[in-house]
């Protein structure tokens, strides 16, 4: 290739990038991409594929767990366990439902206290399942936080650009003093 970007064949092309837009730039949802900032790009049949994709894992992940509860069952170790395993489960996925429904609507205060409730919410996988398939009636689960965060960072980026008096690059440079 030549110093002035043009192919082997002697033809000019394009440019390779597209230009990178100024400011802030949205953060990508799960399953959705982008496209929860405009509602574009078959957003509305995502939404419907978030909500069946979750409640079809949630159903497959019940059929495991009974089947698990029937290996307890056959393997005969008593009342006691099977009670507890079941609690155990009804515990853990209320604690990650809860837990996942909070952090669509705002980031965790404490990031370390995430990270030990880590476990559980592995445990309590049916839940987080159930709180993403119930998310998905009202919007792309996360979507509300995203919009506020993206909202405000656009309008800290357009003050701070109305501030200036002109772009600091396009300055011209004063002679050095010697």
């Amino acid at each position: 290739m030549s110093e002035n970007s043009e192919t082997p064949d002697g033809v000019a092309s394009g440019p390779s990038e597209p230009a990178t837009p100024q400011g802030p730039q949205p953060e990508p949802l799960r399953f959705f991409g982008t496209t929860w900032v405009a509602h574009d790009g078959h957003y509305g049949l995502r939404r419907a594929g978030a909500a069946v994709g979750s409640l079809a894992a949630a159903v497959a992940a019940c059929f495991v767990l009974r089947f698990a509860y029937q290996g307890l069952e056959i393997a005969d170790i008593g009342g006691f366990v099977g009670v507890l395993v079941v609690a155990m489960f009804a515990i853990c996925s209320a604690v990650a439902f809860r837990k996942t429904w909070e952090g669509f609507s705002r980031r965790p205060a404490d990031p370390a206290r995430e990270e030990t409730l880590r476990g559980l919410k592995a445990i309590g996988f049916v839940g987080s399942l159930l709180a993403y398939f119930f998310r998905t009636f009202t919007e792309a689960p996360g979507e509300k936080l995203r919009r506020t965060e993206y909202e405000e960072a656009t309008a800290r980026y357009a003050k701070r650009r109305a501030a200036r008096t002109g772009n600091p690059a396009s300055r011209k440079k004063k002679g050095r003093r010697g």
